[in-house]
């Protein structure tokens, strides 16, 4: 059964991401840490890296694919988030910026690490 509210779809497909990431060895840390500046959807750990991770769905591919609707206001404001985070928590380690995108018409996710960095 197809779920029509977009924000139970995006807790779906974060959880399925959450699920798919845990499985390839990574611990979740934080889910959607919010501020005003913006919103991470998932924080993992992977040894001493600290993953601020992006998670995406479309439906449809004829107007692109999912990883390509994180744009680089998006990006920046993942970045602010993150760098809110590491200041609240007081927090230093190795940061990574991953896009997990899933597809309508694609059997698994497209797992994108370092798909973006602070320049």
């Amino acid at each position: 059964m197809p779920i029509t509210n977009s924000r139970a779809q995006g807790q779906y497909y974060e959880d399925k991401a959450c699920d798919f990431l845990s499985q390839a060895g990574l611990r979740l840390v934080c889910r959607n840490y919010t501020t005003r500046q913006g919103e991470v959807d998932l924080i993992m750990r992977q040894a001493d890296t600290l993953v601020f991770v992006e998670v995406k769905y479309r439906q449809q591919s004829q107007f692109g694919q999912a990883v390509e609707t994180v744009t680089y206001r998006k990006q920046q404001r993942i970045l602010a988030a993150a760098k809110h985070y590491l200041m609240t928590q007081n927090t230093q380690a190795y940061c990574r910026f991953d896009v997990i995108a899933y597809q309508a018409d694609a059997d698994s996710p497209l797992w994108v690490k370092n798909a973006f960095q602070e320049y």
